[in-house]
């Protein structure tokens, strides 16, 4: 035996199939893949024979024994099925590749700022469906995505010189534009000195969407999107559009409103 054996208890009805799962468990780290794929396995109906690589020294001794690089590994009717995204893929699961785009980052964003402006409506108006419901969920999404591009503001201003054609000319408006994008949001939100939230949301709103329809449908260029930060992994294109062209149909009518 390769590791101290610590057995797992099977589900109530589990199948006559058992998996072994070799995973590290030391007192300093508990290794997160396992765990991962353990709670697969079990609500796969599998009998889990959960085996704890207790050392680094055990570790690397089952890693040398079996040939492989990483922990978890998982064997099935004693063949090796692999790590955690082997085991996703035996089991038919999604495994994202590297470089793989997803519209999952930015249509949480939505669907948050969505909830949270149906939220405040409800709260302060007592309706749900509002036209102020629908400032707040263009104002918030504004907010949440600024937070985002604010985390790593490098990473940030990188990806989004890629596209951007002001950011091209003055590199320093990279940097500047989550802060820009941060002070409409809230200024919006609180319906206050919409004299400077709404030509700046309308400038930023206006060359981000110029950018991105030279860069996609002009150029035909593949981009991911600047506009969940700098680790996005959304395609640059009718999202990031529409995201730009929210902001300036909120500065328009924000800015009527005020002028009316």
């Amino acid at each position: 035996m390769v590791a101290a054996a610590h057995e797992g208890e099977a589900p109530a009805g589990a199948a006559a199939r058992r998996a072994e799962l070799y995973r590290m468990v030391m007192e300093d780290h508990v290794c997160p893949f396992g765990l991962k794929s353990k709670a697969l396995l079990e609500r796969q109906g599998f009998a889990v024979d959960d085996r704890w690589l207790t050392t680094r020294e055990e570790t690397d001794r089952f890693q040398r024994e079996h040939g492989v690089g990483t922990t978890p590994q998982t064997f099935i009717d004693g063949a090796r099925i692999g790590g955690w995204d082997d085991l996703r893929a035996y089991f038919g699961r999604h495994v994202a590749q590297e470089g793989e785009t997803s519209f999952r980052p930015v249509l949480a964003v939505f669907a948050m700022a969505a909830l949270m402006a149906l939220a405040v409506s409800w709260y302060s108006l007592g309706e749900l469906l509002t036209v102020r419901t629908v400032e707040w969920f263009i104002a918030i999404a504004m907010c949440i995505l600024a937070i985002l591009k604010l985390q790593d503001v490098e990473s940030f201003s990188t990806m989004f010189l890629n596209y951007d054609l002001l950011a091209r000319r003055w590199v320093r408006y990279a940097y500047l534009y989550p802060y820009g994008e941060a002070l409409a949001g809230v200024l919006m939100i609180a319906g206050a000195l919409i004299w400077i939230a709404a030509p700046v949301a309308l400038f930023i709103g206006t060359v981000g969407a110029v950018s991105v329809f030279k860069a996609v449908y002009l150029d035909k260029r593949e981009l991911k999107c600047a506009c969940v930060g700098g680790s996005s992994s959304v395609p640059l294109g009718f999202v990031s559009l529409t995201e730009n062209l929210m902001m300036m149909a909120m500065a328009l009518w924000m800015g009527a409103r005020l002028l009316g």
